[in-house]
């Protein structure tokens, strides 16, 4: 029987004939995924769903869908995907990361262009029948310098654009190499430096707990009297009431936003303000573009269905059926391996050395090697995903090696993954025992046997009286429970280690409060995707 698939949102034509010509039955019914109750009652006669982003797949949703194997979403979002539930579920989700990518970066562009000559409201203005010259006095982005805040993709396409204008750039990335930043023909900078210094300033860089009002009232007033703002990005990446006040003052000379904190964004505190450009998230809005990801959708998912080839998954590797039941803990302590060194890291990585010992340095390796990237990139870039993964490590200048070797210790394998900064050099190690767990084995040297959590804290001291007791008063007075503790030292009195499990994510403020003991060479939350 031929695989079934829905298509509940707009995609194009050319599109679904594509699953038609490849010998999938599709069912078009753009208009169902804004009913959620009508697409619960059908979801179970389906083994594909093709979405953007108006269909939204929770985990009700998919304890209907008793078929499903796949969703495949037109665009890189996935902020409409419960992807921990259908990862349970045993359902690949796909996306198609760089379909969209010239597109956005243009609308950057051309919103910098509407900001600096004050386009739209001279347009408004002249077809009211007035004739306002001398009110609409512009600035030249010729020698002007553009802050670009995100350097990846996208933000590599706007630099590229801007250079073409003859435009300075100078771009802030915590994973920008200076190699790449070279390569791209932009200065590297610091937040603080990009701010005192640009003329525009452009985001490009994902929502995060980082990037979150990344342009607040505080960095918003570090910024360049005069500055002008473009977001075409994602909302919640800069303060809009700050921005507002900042407007009103002179402070900043303009902004165009294609996104917004609440979307549809039906009120703003910048709406109605004078030179300041909005669109309702235009950045993928193009022919092309929509074309672009509805026909890489098409060919994805339907390979899939039809062959099991996997390509831009977020939640599997490109790994074929009879590897997968072998090498699926592996490809999880990888990608844990990976998580580990990218939030313990804040600069610039300019090479990930990944050595395989024992029986694990026969397994795919290319597997491997994307969950420990994708594991390291996730931290800044929630949007990477294993097949993405080595792409992006390769705009970045990242340098990545592998060793294997046969079994030299007690473990019959393991992976241990070394990360190389201009400041320092950063290791951990894992293995899985027969019970199918990763564990981490060994931290800066440090051997250690320690199961890996959804929350945990890891910190690092010198080995000396009265630390376990700190760190147990600490977390009681501040009611966080210790669900377990693993130790680890590198010899009396030198060097330790802690990892404490915790039922829920540590309050920075908690944080603080171990760091300003002085007690601490370093404090620092994790997180890992333990489902």
């Amino acid at each position: 029987m031929a695989p079934r698939v829905l298509v509940s949102d707009e995609l194009s034509e050319t599109a679904v004939q594509i699953f038609r010509d490849r010998g999938v039955e599709v069912d078009y019914l753009p208009k169902l995924g804004k009913d959620k109750e009508a697409l619960a009652t059908v979801i179970d006669q389906y083994d594909g769903l093709a979405i953007r982003s108006a269909t939204k797949v929770t985990e009700k949703l998919l304890e209907k869908a008793t078929r499903l194997k796949v969703i495949g979403r037109a665009g890189i979002g996935v902020d409409n995907v419960d992807i921990p539930a259908a990862s349970k579920k045993g359902v690949i989700v796909m996306n198609t990361p760089f379909g969209n990518s010239i597109t956005t970066a243009e609308h950057a562009i051309a919103m910098m262009f509407a900001v600096a000559r004050q386009l739209p409201e001279a347009n408004a203005s002249t077809q009211a029948g007035k004739w306002e010259k001398s009110r609409f006095m512009g600035v030249e982005l010729f020698n002007k310098t553009l802050g670009v805040i995100g350097a990846g993709n996208i933000g590599g396409i706007v630099s590229d654009r801007a250079l073409g204008l003859k435009m300075k750039v100078v771009a802030y990335d915590p994973f920008l190499s200076d190699e790449r930043a070279h390569a791209m023909g932009v200065t590297k900078v610091e937040l603080d430096e990009l701010l005192a210094r640009a003329d525009f300033i452009t985001l490009h860089v994902p929502l995060t707990d980082k990037t979150r009002n990344i342009l607040s009232a505080e960095n918003l007033a570090k910024t360049k009297k005069g500055v002008r703002i473009i977001n075409c990005a994602r909302g919640g990446l800069l303060d809009e009431a700050a921005l507002a006040e900042a407007l009103k003052s002179g402070h900043v000379a303009g902004a165009a936003l294609d996104v917004f904190e609440v979307e549809p964004a039906s009120e703003s505190p910048l709406f109605n303000l004078p030179n300041v450009v909005c669109t309702p998230h235009l950045g993928a809005a193009t022919t092309e573009a929509q074309e672009n990801v509805a026909l890489q959708v098409a060919e994805q998912m339907s390979d899939y269905l039809l062959t099991g080839a996997v390509q831009n998954a977020l939640n599997m590797p490109n790994v074929t059926a009879e590897e997968a039941a072998v090498m699926g803990p592996w490809i999880k302590l990888a990608s844990h391996l990976g998580a580990f060194i990218g939030q313990m890291t804040e600069e610039p990585i300019k090479a990930i050395n990944i050595l395989y010992d024992g029986t694990v340095a026969g397994m795919n390796l290319a597997a491997l090697n994307s969950a420990v990237i994708a594991g390291v990139l996730k931290a800044q870039n929630p949007d990477v995903n294993l097949v993405s993964a080595p792409i992006v490590a390769k705009e970045r200048g990242i340098q990545i090696s592998t060793t294997r070797q046969d079994k030299t210790g007690t473990f019959d394998a393991y992976i241990k993954v070394t990360m190389v900064t201009e400041k320092r050099e950063r290791s951990v190690a894992g293995t899985c025992f027969s019970d199918g767990k990763p564990r981490f084995i060994q931290i800066k040297g440090i051997n250690i046997d320690a199961e890996i959590g959804a929350h945990m804290l890891y910190t690092a001291n010198a080995d000396v009286p009265g630390i376990i007791g700190l760190l147990g008063m600490t977390m009681g007075k501040n009611h966080v429970n210790i669900a377990n503790f693993t130790l680890g030292r590198s010899g009396i009195g030198k060097e330790a280690i802690a990892i404490l499990y915790l039922d829920q994510a540590i309050d920075p403020k908690v944080v603080n409060t171990l760091e300003s003991t002085g007690m601490f060479q370093q404090v620092k939350p994790l997180h890992f995707e333990v489902a």
